[in-house]
């Protein structure tokens, strides 16, 4: 799933191409995406002619301002990313219309719904498994829903010192890998970037929030927005199949310590890279540099 970096680059990414482009049609074939309103004509209806006023993120959500006092939600869940080009459809698929086009990557191939913007381009969704979905709201009933404030704190604004990270972790009692994933928690944080940043502060998956002191914490803290900038800077991690609306990959990849890198050898220590499930999910370790200590 994109976390931060990737969604963050792709707000960044968007911001210059496609600010007060107006919508002038919508085509899916997967329908089901759309949850607000649920029947697509009338989603179609509601959104052509609307003009893209900003695009923001908040977590792993790319919020697109409209005109008329809408917005549009999109969360591109497990694999979906939105990519910004032109497409023809040839044979039953969405063919990319330059044959040298970085669109042409297979992970760029699942087309499900296309925004046809007025100055020819198209931003489509491409999404592997079908998962992520979309909303239109008015701004007044997206305001009061308080979908944006069941978040945590974002770990990239100024505001988020060690002792706001403190804050967020008091009380807590669970594992710190599954806390630092929690979105209630911190937000736009998932298995990437958490692995990466135990993996540099030395501090076990397994570890509960109660066992860390005041010196772990601030690793985990340091730990936790280096490898976040780090993240950003490159453009995200392309190790699945997120990509950069250009259909460009991000360059994180190369620099990942931990994650998915179960059975190589850990570059600090050379122990072999270990791999344990946390509720569910997968969460990849050096089982000599992050001992677990109670």
């Amino acid at each position: 799933m994109p976390e931060l970096p990737e969604v963050e680059t792709i707000v960044r990414d968007l911001k210059k191409e496609v600010l007060d482009r107006k919508i002038e049609d919508v085509w899916s074939d997967t329908q089901k995406i759309i949850k607000k309103p649920e029947n697509f004509n009338l989603f179609k209806k509601e959104i052509i002619g609307k003009e893209i006023k900003d695009i923001k993120r908040r977590a792993k959500n790319i919020l697109f301002i409209l005109s008329d006092e809408k917005t549009l939600l999109l969360h591109q869940k497990l694999t979906g990313h939105l990519l910004l080009g032109n497409w023809k459809f040839l044979d039953g698929a969405w063919i990319p219309e330059e044959k040298e086009s970085l669109l042409n990557d297979p992970m760029n191939r699942f087309i499900r719904v296309i925004f046809y913007l007025d100055d020819g381009r198209m931003l489509a969704l491409s999404d592997l498994r079908k998962f992520a979905k979309i909303e239109l709201w008015s701004n007044s009933e997206f305001d009061k829903s308080g979908k944006m404030e069941e978040f945590g704190p974002e770990p990239l604004e100024k505001e988020f010192t060690f002792e706001k990270f403190k804050e967020v972790l008091k009380g807590k009692k669970g594992r710190i890998k599954q806390v630092l994933m929690d979105q209630k928690i911190i937000a736009g944080v998932g298995n990437i970037y958490s692995d990466e940043a135990l993996w540099k502060a030395e501090i076990h998956p397994l570890t509960r929030i109660p066992d860390l002191n005041d010196n772990e914490l601030k690793r985990i803290y340091n730990s936790l927005i280096d490898v976040l900038k780090t993240g950003l800077r490159l453009k995200g991690d392309s190790i699945s199949d997120y990509r950069r609306p250009s259909g460009e990959k991000g360059k994180f990849d190369p620099l990942r310590e931990a994650y998915r890198r179960e059975g190589k050898e850990c570059s600090r220590c050379g122990s072999l890279i270990d791999r344990l499930k946390i509720g569910g999910r997968s969460s990849y370790f050096c089982p000599k540099c992050q001992k677990l200590k109670y």
